[in-house]
C-alpha cells in the first residue's frame, strides 16, 4: 500500500468517537445516512485537512491546516465524514456531513493506492474555486500537519470539480499551480478602489 496516512491527533479522534456515540450529535447532523446507519460507525482513513490561502507566482504558495476529517463507515462503505477543529481547548469535534465529497475521496484514495510511488495523502482545500482536491505530498513520512505542496506533490481534483478542470485526474502540483493563479482572483480589501 503506498499511502501512508498520517496518525491524527489522537484528542480529535476522541472527539469524533464521542459524537459518533451521542445520539444528540448525530440526530442533529441531520446526515440521513448515518442516522439510517445499520451496525457500528467508526471513523477511518483520517486526512489533514490544509486551505490554500495564497496562489501567486512571485509570492509562491501559502497553505495552513484546518483541520481533521475522518470518514465515518459503515459496513464497507463510508456514510459520513466528521471534521474536527482546533480551538484553544484543543481538539475538538465540529461536524458530522454527507454528499458527492465522501464518495469521490474514497474513489481517490483508491486510485492513489494503486500507484506505485508512496505518497501521504492530504486534502487542500482551494476556497476561491470552491474546490477540495486529494493532495498526495511525495514525503509519507512528513508531519501530516505542516508543510506545503513541493513541485513533485500530486493534487486530484475531487468531484464536483471546478469548470474545465478534471475531476479525478492527477496534476503535479507545478502543472496545477497556474491554472488555479489564474483562476483566483485577488481578494479586494472592503473600501479600496479600484
Amino acid at each position: 500500500m503506498p499511502l501512508h496516512v498520517p496518525p491524527a491527533p489522537a484528542p480529535a479522534l476522541r472527539s469524533v468517537l464521542t459524537a459518533l456515540s451521542s445520539p444528540t450529535a448525530v440526530r442533529e447532523a441531520r446526515t440521513p445516512s448515518l442516522l439510517v446507519a445499520q451496525g457500528p460507525a467508526s471513523p477511518e482513513l483520517p486526512l489533514p485537512v490544509h486551505v490554500l490561502d495564497r496562489t501567486t507566482p512571485d509570492s509562491g504558495t501559502t497553505t495552513r491546516l484546518t483541520g481533521w476529517r475522518f470518514l465515518i463507515r459503515t459496513g464497507d462503505r463510508a456514510v459520513a465524514a466528521a471534521d474536527t477543529v482546533l480551538t484553544a481547548d484543543g481538539w475538538t469535534f465540529s461536524r458530522f456531513f454527507e454528499g458527492p465529497y465522501i464518495t469521490s475521496t474514497e474513489l481517490a484514495l483508491r486510485q492513489a493506492d494503486a500507484m506505485t510511488q508512496p505518497y501521504q495523502p492530504r486534502l487542500l482545500s482551494v476556497p476561491g474555486l470552491y474546490m477540495l482536491t486529494l493532495w498526495l505530498h511525495g514525503d509519507p513520512t512528513a508531519d501530516g500537519a505542516t508543510g506545503h505542496p513541493g513541485a513533485t506533490d500530486l493534487l486530484v481534483p475531487l468531484a464536483p470539480a471546478p469548470p474545465g478542470i478534471a475531476a479525478h485526474r492527477p496534476h503535479r502540483f507545478t502543472d496545477l499551480l497556474p491554472v488555479l493563479t489564474h483562476r483566483v482572483a485577488p481578494t479586494r480589501l472592503l473600501g479600496s478602489s479600484a
